[in-house]
């Protein structure tokens, strides 16, 4: 088992960039950070840009595995994102895992830009945007016309992982479509119908659906114990909180305690 924070990408950045080093010494193994404009608007959240937190995190950090969780691919250029990735990989070392998803919230993350936020067309930008960029982590001449992208490119250097960095794919249970891309993949980040994380049957279900080989990402929630995680097929367990009230000291707090004692 493995443990990971997930920090929101909201409030000084200077303070998520010390939460971060101080996880990565007390024995953590990944750190994560959201990636959003908005969330809900009305929140009114001061959030920063999760690229430029995570190149912080990178040149201060020499262990953790690093990443969004995740990061909404159809409102991004497949070609800026696959070199923001690849340049994040060198700059850690060969420690991104790329968590990426729909998005959310449809209506202020994508309808106030003027992006298209049908679920439909979404997922339809979202499988098509992969296999645009991890074409062009190749290092291989591109040639590509789909219905959204038409590319012909060649992108140097390649990721400093080999193939290529691990992509978690999130997904809504029992949704099969989510399901059946995260297959083609290294990992699933679930999350129950409801948008609530998964207790450990849901989690269960989740692995026994999506097979051996994969990672499995839980929700670290009161109760339930690691072993019965493990049990389920968790291969990750990610403490997060939604970004609201003391949920800074409160994950600070879980930075400065060891999750393997």
């Amino acid at each position: 088992m493995k443990f990971a924070i997930s920090l929101p990408n909201a409030g000084p950045p200077q303070q998520l960039l010390q939460l971060a080093v101080r996880a990565e010494q007390n024995g953590w193994d990944g750190v994560f950070v959201w990636d959003h404009v908005h969330l809900f608007r009305a929140m009114r959240l001061e959030l920063h840009d999760p690229w430029v937190i995570l190149g912080a995190i990178a040149a201060a950090t020499s262990r953790v595995r690093i990443g969004t969780m995740v990061t909404p691919l159809p409102r991004r250029r497949p070609q800026k994102f696959a070199k923001e990735v690849v340049t994040l990989d060198h700059l850690s070392g060969g420690r991104v895992i790329v968590g990426v998803g729909l998005g959310f919230p449809p209506d202020d993350e994508f309808t106030m830009f003027g992006e298209a936020s049908a679920d439909r067309e979404r997922a339809d930008r979202l499988d098509e945007s992969l296999d645009v960029v991890t074409a062009l982590w190749t290092g291989e001449p591109v040639e590509h016309a789909g219905r959204f992208y038409r590319v012909s490119a060649q992108l140097l250097p390649k990721p400093a992982q080999r193939p290529r960095p691990p992509i978690w794919i999130a997904a809504q249970w029992p949704n099969r479509r989510p399901l059946e891309r995260a297959r083609r993949y290294e990992g699933i980040a679930p999350i129950g119908a409801d948008g609530q994380p998964l207790g450990i049957e849901g989690l269960r279900q989740v692995a026994a659906a999506i097979g051996p080989g994969h990672d499995v990402m839980g929700s670290w929630l009161p109760g339930p114990s690691i072993d019965e995680y493990a049990d389920a097929g968790v291969t990750w367990l990610v403490d997060s909180r939604w970004p609201d009230g003391n949920w800074f000291n409160e994950l600070s707090a879980a930075a400065d305690r060891n999750p393997h004692d």
